[in-house]
């Protein structure tokens, strides 16, 4: 359990939205076109937690040439197969809804990206105004940049926030952020990628708020 917290942040993809199928089996799909078909487990190693354009020198240097369209064709791909059925993770709207501490959203997608996640699984009004995106900072997760900015744009210390991340490089960017995690291993990460010093691993969404000693 944790104490002293003053702001929880939220991921997005995988932690708010159970979206992180979707954009492994849209990755998948867009990969084996390009000729560089991976499995499940390879792209969530290699990209999961990530932005659509940190991808893109991985993949030019795979296949020696330029995809400057990658990062719009891969969010256009995913906004489409999110309206077939995208919903929130399990748990998260009970867990919200018990939670009384100041939250936030900081995620590696856009802007445009999250309207449509968020605003398709009801979420959205939740965290209006209180949602920042790696677009405003210079360098993505694993670096610390997207919650150190989150902090500051919300009035916190860094040391008093609380990550509620699911990928490995959201894990590492809070850690290098000087924030203490809750990893939640109930989605496509092992539960052993995300352990680590000043971070609580679990696997049920319902128990975050006594995580969090909210009673």
């Amino acid at each position: 359990m944790i104490d002293s917290v003053d702001l929880v942040i939220f991921d997005c993809d995988g932690v708010l939205v159970d979206s992180e199928t979707i954009a492994i089996r849209v990755a998948s799909q867009m990969l084996a076109e390009l000729g560089w078909p991976l499995t499940d487990d390879e792209i969530v190693e290699n990209f999961v937690g990530r932005s659509a354009a940190s991808m893109v020198p991985v993949i030019e240097q795979k296949l020696g040439r330029p995809l400057p369209q990658w990062p719009e064709m891969f969010v256009a791909r995913q906004l489409a197969a999110h309206e077939a059925g995208l919903v929130p993770v399990p748990g998260i709207v009970e867990a919200l809804n018990a939670i009384t501490l100041p939250t936030c959203v900081a995620s590696s997608g856009r802007h445009d990206k999250m309207r449509n996640t968020l605003g398709i699984t009801g979420l959205y009004e939740r965290f209006e105004g209180r949602i920042f995106s790696a677009t405003e900072v210079a360098n993505g997760k694993p670096a610390p940049d997207l919650f150190l900015h989150a902090a500051a744009r919300m009035g916190a210390d860094p040391a008093r926030c609380v990550v509620v991340e699911d990928s490995r490089p959201g894990v590492q960017a809070a850690r290098a952020a000087g924030m203490r995690v809750l990893a939640y291993a109930g989605g496509v990460t092992p539960a052993d990628w995300l352990t680590g010093p000043d971070t609580v691993v679990f696997h049920d969404m319902r128990k975050l708020p006594d995580l969090l000693r909210i009673r």
